[in-house]
């Protein structure tokens, strides 16, 4: 993933990713907040953040992206990157201070009407494009839901793409698994997960 860059090249693709996160961040935030459901990713950790609210969203999606990076040892050919797996660990903990913070700057937001949550949770997912864009052209580490997917690509020799969507999908009907067990609703997984799944999707497709 790391390539040859010179120090302020380097600087410049980082701090490009770290404006990503931070736009990755507010976006989960933003369609949290729509109360129509959680994205793909963040489903899991939002769904056990209302089981167990005495972490916060944030707080577990760091302890769900730490799972995925020991998944990664796992999974991945030896020998491993773990320069990329450090590095991993302190975006983990950096986005989800980000998603804590976001979230904190969000609490007042509560739509009153279903137009406006739709609006919250498109805007959200226009934010998580262009935050996830960012990423990408920055080309220097990835976060770990994304690692986890390409661990499983090099694994079993499979191309990102479908992979990917299985992946949103498993995460998806864990995150109402969880929720229909403990809280006996569908709170954490809704009809704007699949809305955010299909349109921040599409949205990779394009910048690929």
């Amino acid at each position: 993933m790391l390539k040859k860059f010179t120090l302020f090249d380097l600087l410049r693709r980082y701090l490009w990713f770290m404006i990503g996160l931070f736009l990755n961040a507010i976006g989960v935030a933003l369609i949290t907040k729509a109360n129509l459901g959680t994205s793909p990713i963040a489903a899991i950790p939002y769904s056990l953040s209302l089981v167990l609210p005495h972490f916060s969203l944030g707080q577990w999606t760091i302890i769900f992206s730490i799972f995925l990076i020991i998944c990664q040892i796992f999974l991945d050919k030896w020998p491993l990157n773990w320069v990329q797996l450090g590095w991993q660990t302190i975006i983990s903990f950096i986005f989800g201070d980000c998603i804590d913070w976001a979230m904190n700057c969000l609490k007042n937001l509560n739509p009153a009407f279903y137009w406006q949550a739709l609006l919250y949770l498109l805007l959200g997912c226009l934010i998580i494009a262009g935050g996830a864009y960012l990423e990408v052209i920055a080309n220097v580490v990835m976060l770990p839901g994304d690692a986890f997917v390409r661990a499983i690509c090099h694994r079993w020799t499979s191309e990102y793409g479908p992979v990917r969507v299985c992946s949103d999908i498993s995460m998806s009907l864990l995150g109402a698994i969880i929720c229909l067990i403990w809280l006996h609703n569908l709170k954490g997984v809704r009809e704007g997960t699949l809305i955010s799944a299909l349109l921040v999707r599409q949205s990779d497709q394009i910048s690929d």
